[in-house]
């Protein structure tokens, strides 16, 4: 299958595989968000060399096991198996390392040498010197060839930043180029979805992103013939679910304290707008320090967690909000649950349970899809900051804002977000709701300010009586732009 979107990542890999100096690329993004993949697909038959680090699950599974002695006999393998003469295991990573320099040494005869690490960060198992081995081979050997490409992919993108993105030692500003690798747009999903012949609304690609988000490794379960609901009964719910234990995995993969990192996250999915710091210390029983700061700073790097300021807030109450839809998924309906209804989608489908989260789930469609909004209100090129804002109840009526776009423009979309199976219908109570959040809002921006009502829904509105209270109304379909 033709690998959908990416061009301008495509693009990029071509431009460095073909600059004729040596070049030190990394790629990261979420797990399963397809690094692996654009590069198999952008260098078909063209990979010198590749190894793929063993994942820590596997290897965590026995105190007897030794991760760098199974790492390195790994390494020496993938040498093998790329026409190095049969020598011995190495030692450690500087042997492994000088091993490979050797062996594309031996092998060079003036062409491009592609160097392909996968799971960069499942090698650097505690106290192995891996980062020592990779600076010295950088540093000592590949740099200088101007014919070798050393691309490396990993899903652990606070070990991509920490290690070698921010790097403050040997490996200090030696990338040459970095992507990272974001899940599908919703117009990415339709196509995916298209180029497998698996015919879903536009009602139902926005449901499926907000189940398991635009990660291709999970839209590829899908199966041509059968509804939303049965693919998902399928992915979740039947026995032997072919997504029953990824949650869990997921973290394990990423993170050297998963435990710790899912409770953070069980956490945020309680609440929409997400929580302070302080409140997720409280809330989690976690120290509020410096840990918890990198954690939260991991989880935001690896696209489970939003950072944000709610409007009109002092900056120093920065906010953090759950916007993996795998995740809030996971949490709403399956984890933790001891049993399972095969057809628990099927027959959910409608219930009450599931109409809530429907709402809070299409709000963050609408926060991962901030440019297509910008675009259907006009607003591409205007500089401006999201966020959303809740005001408690005191001596006034208390409320709250799904999503605030503060434009440069002084203008501010205040932004109603409904997911509806039909015309979004404004009435009375409705109508007056709003006109009292728009007062409150104007009480705390400056007089050059307007505020533009604005409803982000599936279908549009219903021109009754009320409808005009909004000045722009977003559709589904501007979504998929």
């Amino acid at each position: 299958m033709p690998i959908i979107g990416r061009e301008k990542e495509k693009a990029e890999l071509e431009r460095l595989y073909e600059s004729n100096r040596a070049e030190f690329v990394a790629i990261y993004g979420r797990r399963r968000v397809g690094k692996t993949y654009l590069i198999d697909e952008t260098f078909t038959d063209r990979i010198t060399f590749r190894h793929a680090g063993l994942s820590p699950i596997e290897l965590g599974q026995s105190p007897e096991i030794r991760p760098i002695k199974l790492q390195l006999q790994a390494f020496y393998f993938s040498l093998l198996r790329h026409g190095m003469k049969k020598s011995h295991c190495p030692k450690d990573w500087l042997e492994a390392f000088f091993m490979l320099s050797n062996h594309l040494q031996n092998i060079d005869d003036g062409s491009r040498q592609l160097v392909f690490i996968d799971e960069l960060p499942w090698l650097d198992t505690p106290k192995s010197g891996f980062i020592t081995g990779l600076e010295a081979f950088w540093n000592g050997w590949a740099c200088s060839r101007h014919n070798l490409m050393l691309v490396i992919c990993g899903s652990a993108n606070s070990w991509i930043l920490d290690k070698l993105i921010n790097n403050h030692g040997g490996l200090y500003g030696r990338l040459t180029y970095q992507i990272r690798l974001s899940p599908f747009s919703l117009k990415e999903c339709e196509e995916f979805f298209a180029s497998k012949e698996i015919n879903l609304s536009r009602y139902d690609i926005i449901q499926s992103y907000m189940i398991v988000g635009g990660i291709p490794y999970y839209l590829n379960y899908f199966q041509r013939g059968k509804s939303l609901a049965q693919n998902i009964d399928d992915l979740f719910f039947t026995k032997n679910a072919k997504l029953s234990y990824e949650y869990d995995r997921l973290f394990a993969s990423i993170f050297s304290n998963p435990d710790t990192m899912k409770t953070i996250i069980e956490v945020l999915s309680r609440k929409s707008a997400g929580f302070t710091k302080k409140e997720i210390s409280q809330k989690t029983g976690l120290s509020d320090n410096g840990t918890l700061t990198d954690e939260l700073k991991a989880l935001i790097s690896s696209d489970f967690v939003l950072k944000y300021f709610p409007f009109g807030i002092k900056r120093a109450e920065a906010h953090y909000k759950l916007i993996d839809p795998f995740c809030l998924f996971n949490l709403h309906f399956v984890h933790g649950k001891t049993e399972l209804d095969s057809n628990f989608w099927i027959n959910s489908f409608s219930s009450g349970q599931v109409v809530a989260w429907r709402g809070y789930a299409f709000e963050n469609v609408c926060f991962n899809h901030i440019d297509q909004i910008k675009q259907a209100l006009g607003i591409s090129g205007v500089s401006t900051s999201q966020s959303s804002w809740s005001k408690r109840a005191d001596d006034t009526e208390g409320t709250q804002i799904d999503l605030l776009i503060v434009r440069r423009d002084n203008v501010v979309n205040m932004c109603e977000i409904k997911y509806c199976d039909d015309l979004f219908a404004i009435d009375l109570e409705y109508d007056r709701k709003l006109r009292h959040r728009q007062a409150l809002l104007h009480e705390l921006l400056p007089k050059k300010f307007a505020v533009h009502n604005t409803l982000i829904t599936t279908f549009g509105a219903d021109r009754n009586t009320y409808w005009s209270i909004f000045d722009q109304i977003v559709i589904m379909d501007d979504l998929f732009k």
